[in-house]
């Protein structure tokens, strides 16, 4: 399974690919099993998870959920979720967004409603219906030799060594347990949503080590960031075991799903909604899991088949995509940074590929009661095309095309044109209440995304980039329509001549400024010139004319903001480098060179004084996410200097501590009391994947360039210290 075939995948040099000639090609299985993950202690910080984009287990030291409670409450939860299993409250007071929304003037004096009141019954209802839902939790389940059945402690598990082969996609946990060894091996299928365990142990094989599932109520909605499970009311769902086998019914409220084994009984405990697993034949335990919206219509694979197709899968995963290998640098951070490349490509492809868009914090754990925030799809999903899978970006994509008649009306209901994309949604898009609706940035994405996928397209043929100008047009073409409604030409700026100015109201990227108020962000209108250029040209190559207003606003856009040679966050709040209050969360200023290309909008520089002015004075301890030191680090690389890019992408931070696994942490917004209590979290979000996506978003442009760039690792110095080989990786605009 383990194939060392020394094949550069089919993304060899051409339009926009970065493939460094003279070199030999990379030992893609050195390159990533280097970099496998091993857990020799009960380490709360470091589960493991497999999963297929759509569907995850995460899994402690046992490589199943045994100690749970332990892990949510210390460290990294360990849960099975999806993305297409949400379950809602009932709504007797049917409640509605007009039920949350409050008024705001926009320029012109119009007034509209904005549904912005969250602590309303209202607000709090719709923004925690619907949610993700936790499927049930597997444990390992001990009859000691006296015959009690305590539970199992961590104190029980001894001489643990836990492996996840990132080139297979399978854990191996090895441990004893009242001096006799255990092996657990954990899979995910790639095609289905089946959990695969296998247990080698004469402790499994006499029975007294066994399987527990237990499906819990959901999560605790008391708390909105990584919550615990919640297993108060038995009685408000049920669990019906259907027919000899294992086939559990779920209900609860309007929510259905089924569990099911092709090999085992369940066997019913004394606590409610848990059930024992037993095998009928001799041998290795050996089972599967499978959940599902339906009763499938075929039993559940064998666990040898899903370990085989496991391994096909993330074989193929590897070799079929770009790669980056650091081991010929002496640079101490070349190790650390091909590390997290590795462990962040593997956590992306498990989390961030489903029915529907991912949370933030993927299928580890609830974050936002499992919404999606749009304009986080950036950083979720552009990574993949820059790493050679269109596929799993293109998937995220197909939900934003489902959801067209639902932005086309949202857009409509606020006297917009085109679409209009909610900010915080659940499986279908509908806005949650807050500062949500106010958030504009979101906007131009879809026309970024789809033009990734058609650059890659381009590279390989004309055919490929008609096809995906033809899938995509509605959602560039309409995204860009309604931009472009957004704006308000006020004929009274620019010395008469007029100008087209954003806001109010709005909640800029940077969340911290009043939203009736904040009018020209400098990184929305940067976003704004480049992406209703890009749909100009989606419009000509696609045998249209171009949009006459469109080019109106290119041509009458207002300036980005700046103040004393420094470009600050908004026109209308110019006290960026005056207060240091309006100095933390994210300096959005940057991102006008960023992801973003350099366009005719931007000085060069001011915007060199504005990164050394966020060097230097920024508020970088009280709350600066994970994405934004990479998005910092794009800044710096595009200005040429590189230094500053390893630098702040590798800067220590708050928010930017890698755990063992891959995964990056963010701290609370809301201070510990004085003495706090044992177990009292420091985290607020246990697993922030936004961060992970932009470091792999960093690094590809670091790597392989950008539009216009012939310079190899323009983001890396040329001090003799970094040896980097790339194959596969596709240019940046």
């Amino acid at each position: 399974m383990k194939s060392r075939l020394l094949i550069p995948p089919v993304l060899a040099a051409g339009l926009g690919c970065a493939v460094f000639a003279g070199t030999a090609p990379i030992d893609r299985h050195a390159l990533v099993t280097r970099h496998n993950p091993v857990v020799r202690t009960v380490d709360v910080d470091s589960p493991l998870i497999v999963g297929n984009g759509n569907f995850a287990f995460g899994c402690d030291i046992t490589g199943l959920q045994t100690f749970a409670a332990l892990y949510q409450q210390q460290g990294v939860p360990v849960e099975t979720l999806s993305r297409w299993c949400w379950v809602s409250d009932p709504n007797p007071n049917n409640y509605t967004l007009a039920d949350a929304s409050k008024d705001f003037k926009l320029p012109g004096g119009r007034v509209l409603p904005f549904p912005t009141r969250a602590s309303t019954p209202a607000g709090d209802w719709l923004r925690k219906n619907p949610r993700c839902q936790p499927l049930g939790e597997i444990a390992l389940d001990y009859v000691r030799a006296d015959g009690s059945n305590t539970r199992l402690t961590p104190a029980d598990i001894t001489d643990p060594v836990q492996t996840l082969d990132l080139w297979s996609g399978i854990v191996t946990s090895r441990f004893t347990l009242d001096g006799e060894p255990v092996c657990v091996e954990t899979a995910c299928a790639p095609g289905a949503d089946i959990v695969a365990v296998r247990i080698t142990s004469k402790l499994a094989k006499s029975g007294r080590l066994r399987v527990r599932i237990a499906f819990p109520r959901g999560h605790n909605m008391r708390v909105k960031n990584t919550p615990n499970l919640d297993w108060t009311r038995p009685e408000t769902h049920t669990s019906q075991p259907l027919g000899a086998k294992l086939i559990v019914r779920r209900v609860l409220d309007a929510t259905y799903y089924v569990v099911t084994s092709a090999t085992f009984t369940p066997t019913p405990a004394d606590v409610p909604h848990t059930y024992f697993l037993f095998q009928e034949q001799s041998g290795p335990l050996s089972l599967t899991i499978q959940f599902s919206a339906a009763k499938p219509s075929a039993p559940a694979l064998p666990a040898d088949d899903v370990f085989r197709d496991s391994a096909g899968h993330w074989e193929k995963f590897w070799l079929e995509s770009a790669a980056v290998d650091f081991s010929g640098s002496t640079n101490p951070l070349a190790s650390k940074i091909e590390e997290r490349i590795i462990l962040s490509r593997y956590l992306m492809a498990v989390q961030m590929a489903g029915d529907a868009p991912p949370q933030e914090s993927g299928l580890t754990c609830n974050t936002w009661y499992g919404k999606h925030h749009t304009e986080m799809i950036w950083w979720h999903a552009a990574h993949f095309a820059l790493w050679g899978h269109d596929g799993l970006l293109a998937r995220n994509l197909a939900w934003y095309q489902s959801q067209l008649p639902a932005a086309r009306e949202l857009a409509k209901s606020r006297g917009l044109a085109g679409a209009r994309w909610a900010k915080m949604t659940g499986p279908v898009m509908r806005e949650s209440p807050g500062g949500n609706p106010l958030i504009v940035w979101n906007q131009p994405h879809m026309i970024y995304l789809c033009e990734l996928l058609y650059r890659n397209a381009a590279a390989k043929g004309n055919a490929g980039a008609a096809q995906v100008l033809a899938n995509y047009r509605d959602l560039v073409l309409e995204s860009a329509e309604c931009m472009a409604s957004m704006l308000y030409f006020c004929k009274t700026r620019a010395e008469g001549k007029g100008e087209y100015v954003l806001g109010p109201p709005l909640w800029i990227a940077q969340e911290i400024h009043d939203q009736a108020t904040s009018q020209n962000p400098s990184y929305e209108l940067a976003y704004w010139h480049w992406g209703l250029a890009v749909a100009q040209q989606w419009r000509e190559r696609l045998g249209m004319s171009r949009e006459e207003k469109w080019d109106h606003v290119l041509a009458h856009l207002s300036p980005l903001p700046e103040k004393e040679g420094k470009y600050v966050a908004l026109e209308s709040h110019p006290d960026t480098w005056d207060n240091i209050k309006s100095r933390h969360d994210h300096p959005e200023m940057l991102m006008s060179l960023a992801f973003l290309p350099e366009t005719r909008v931007v000085d060069r520089a001011v915007m060199n004084r504005t990164l050394d002015a966020v060097l230097a004075q920024w508020d970088w301890e009280t709350k600066i996410w994970g994405w934004d030191y990479p998005m910092i680090a794009m800044t710096a690389a595009r200005l040429g200097r590189p230094d500053d890019a390893v630098s702040i992408l590798m800067r220590d931070g708050p928010n930017n501590r890698y755990l063992p696994t891959g995964h990056c942490p963010q701290r609370s917004d809301e201070a510990l009391p004085a003495n706090p209590p044992p177990g009292a979290r420091k985290r607020e979000i246990a697993t922030y994947y936004p961060a992970n996506g932009a470091f792999l978003a960093a690094v590809a442009l670091m790597t392989g360039g950008w539009d216009g760039g012939s310079e190899n690792t323009p983001g890396f110095p040329k001090d003799g210290t970094w040896q980097i080989r790339a194959e596969g990786l596709r240019r940046s605009p």
